[in-house]
């Protein structure tokens, strides 16, 4: 699925409002069909479009208030292995592999400076990693979101 159509658009975004919506309300407040709502969820979660719900878990209610990127330079010869143990490290939220001369860019928390110290340590030991460089988020700005896209369509 490359692409959402209207109804898709407007389904999503009254879930963004209130992700706990009963699809019966749900189709109610878009003069839907429950079936036909039921049916793109359905699709869209298949399609791997939706988030885990967890994603909508805030780290600083997990105690985790800290947040840094972390910029890594990789030998690139154990890209999987360094991958994979990223994997296994609870603080990593996020890999991204970007253009440039970073090979991988981390998102991570901590419940501490110090214990982002020990999170950076972490990634820094694991197979595969040559260096790393780590930026402290003071505070987030913009946070995450797609709403805006949803309603440019």
């Amino acid at each position: 699925m490359s692409q959402l159509d209207e109804t898709d658009r407007r389904i999503l975004l009254a879930l963004d409002d209130d992700p706990r919506l009963p699809v019966a309300i749900l189709a109610q407040r878009l003069s839907l069909a429950r079936g036909t709502v039921h049916a793109r969820l359905d699709r869209l979660s298949r399609a791997g479009i939706l988030r885990a719900n967890s994603t909508r878990v805030t780290p600083q209610s997990l105690g985790r208030g800290v947040a840094a990127s972390i910029r890594v330079e990789l030998d690139q010869h154990l890209i999987g292995e360094a991958i994979e143990a990223l994997r296994g490290v609870p603080e990593v939220l996020e890999c991204f592999a970007p253009a440039g001369d970073t090979d991988l860019l981390l998102r991570v928390v901590a419940k501490s400076p110090d214990d982002l110290y020990r999170v950076a340590e972490v990634v820094r030991l694991c197979p595969g990693i040559l260096r790393t460089s780590t930026s402290l988020f003071l505070r987030e700005v913009i946070p995450y979101r797609v709403s805006e896209l949803l309603r440019a369509g």
